[in-house]
């Protein structure tokens, strides 16, 4: 199945807003409509039916993790009655070619909550390398930062 990184409308963010995951992924339930100006993206399958996001730069990096120059930062989300049934590569492809066409980026950076290993498998399965853990204290969170080249 192929995917499509589009701008981001109303419509999808009040969809986004809804989404609830289950279990210890409830933590990537949204607490709001993400904002295409703060660098949110919609990813529609071939139907042009909404099927996650994505976001890149200041909005996909967690808090205290610094800026990188020539690294894009980027986050995903996939649709919670969509994960874990083998379209993530698919998925995260077409993130990733959208920004390395659209941001002139030498390097990709993503994190993943350390006991995240779906996704950390995900990422390696695309290329990516650890680098290095980053401890947000005011949260709690542990995440494991991941990246690769363009």
């Amino acid at each position: 199945m192929g995917y499509e990184v589009r701008p981001l409308n109303a419509e999808h963010g009040q969809q986004i807003a809804l989404w609830r995951y289950p279990g210890p992924w409830a933590i990537y339930d949204s607490a709001g409509a993400p904002d295409p100006a703060e660098g949110y993206w919609a990813v529609v399958d071939e139907a042009g039916e909404l099927v996650g996001y994505a976001c890149f730069g200041t909005e996909a990096r967690v808090p205290g993790l610094p800026e990188q120059t020539g690294t894009l930062d980027v986050g995903v989300g996939m649709r919670p009655d969509l994960t874990g049934r083998g379209r993530g590569r698919a998925f995260s492809e077409a993130v990733f070619a959208h920004g390395r066409d659209n941001a002139g980026a030498r390097r990709f950076r993503a994190v993943v909550q350390d006991w995240n290993e779906r996704s950390i498998r995900l990422l390696r399965g695309l290329g990516f390398e650890q680098t290095g853990f980053h401890e947000v204290a005011s949260q709690g969170k542990t995440y494991v930062v991941m990246e690769r080249p363009v």
